[in-house]
């Protein structure tokens, strides 16, 4: 394990204010948001999306590092030059979804296990070789009345803790995302609860598979009240919470927490990361960055509708978010960045 650049990777990853595009959640993620706006379900149509992510004038500027999954990491552009060597050269870090996506969890009803660990350091080590230099794993954790089960926690924790350590191994920095799903009618307080467990439970088993705490990114949820949770959380309470919780688990030699959006709108994600960064960073020994795909990138769908004509606004709306976010990491986010 080549520690010094695994630690300078993932320091690189959280630096300068900047941000992580989680520009890729696989083929059949980006068909369904396709399809949500008329645009093609096809490898072509996907192709030239991921194009007009990676050549949005200036991204570097705000964007730290993009992740990608394996069709994308495979991809040219129209003058052959392959998508990761663009990225690269523009100055961003390229990085790679590995699992394998959620499955039913045998015994455990209603909770999901994630898959791809059969075989994942060949296929590490083969997108190390393509020039990824980090990768990203997702288990995701559902809140209902009975669930999460002790079982359906530490199973999805020693699974993250295996992929991590697998990814050290072959140079590249795991970025860790156990997300504690927004789905569902459930309180800020039993999120943060859930959160709590979660976290103590994936960090007890990094420990446990001798995972280099410098050399990860924490990629949670924020604690939040449950979409259909009648009384929401506001803004500040939603900070206050996701903080405290942070404290209560996660070890200081982490290099960075990047928030993901989950379903959240794109202007209250940039005002919870906003209100973190602006009144709690005083309180923590780490770098505080988002790691957004929706949030980014839905309303860049939205104008862009897989039209040519289309290409020029919606970077400059994928442009805008990033900036927002960029401002949020610093506590400058207002709403009249918004407006502008």
């Amino acid at each position: 394990m080549d520690t010094e650049k695994i630690i300078d990777t993932a320091k690189e990853l959280v630096a300068d204010n900047k941000g992580i595009i989680a520009m890729d959640e696989g083929i059949e993620n980006c068909n369904k948001r396709f399809a949500t706006v008329n645009i093609p379900q096809t490898i072509e149509y996907r192709r030239d999306y991921r194009d007009l992510i990676i050549t949005t004038p200036n991204l570097s500027d705000y964007i730290s590092g993009l992740i990608l999954c394996d069709e994308t990491i495979r991809q040219f552009r129209e003058d052959r030059t392959p998508f990761i060597s663009f990225i690269i050269e523009s100055g961003i870090i390229p990085g790679i979804k590995v699992d394998k996506g959620e499955k039913k969890m045998a015994g455990h009803y209603g909770e999901m296990i994630t898959e791809g660990i059969d075989g994942l350091e060949e296929r590490l080590t083969e997108y190390a070789l393509l020039g990824a230099r980090f990768a990203k794993w997702r288990v995701e954790i559902i809140i209902d009345n009975y669930i999460p089960s002790r079982g359906g926690i530490d199973a999805n924790a020693h699974t993250i803790a295996r992929f991590a350590a697998i990814c050290q191994e072959v140079g590249l920095v795991p970025i860790i995302e156990p997300e504690v799903m927004m789905t569902g009618e459930h309180t800020i307080s039993r999120c943060y609860d859930v959160t709590k467990d979660v976290l103590h439970s994936v960090f007890n088993q990094l420990y446990k598979q001798g995972v280099l705490l410098e050399g990860i990114i924490l990629k949670p949820n924020m604690v939040i009240s449950g979409m259909q949770c009648p009384s929401q959380a506001t803004v500040i309470e939603v900070a206050e919470a996701t903080i405290n919780c942070m404290l209560q688990t996660v070890p200081a030699a982490v290099q960075g927490i990047a928030f993901l959006s989950g379903g959240q709108s794109c202007k209250l994600a940039s005002e919870h990361l906003n209100e973190i960064n602006k009144t709690m960073t005083h309180k923590v020994p780490w770098a505080l960055t988002f790691s957004y795909s929706r949030a980014i990138q839905l309303p860049v769908l939205e104008i862009w509708k897989g039209k040519h004509d289309n290409i020029e606004i919606a970077q400059c709306e994928l442009l805008h978010r990033v900036i927002c976010n960029y401002a949020a990491r610093r506590g400058d986010y207002s709403t009249t960045l918004e407006r502008a």
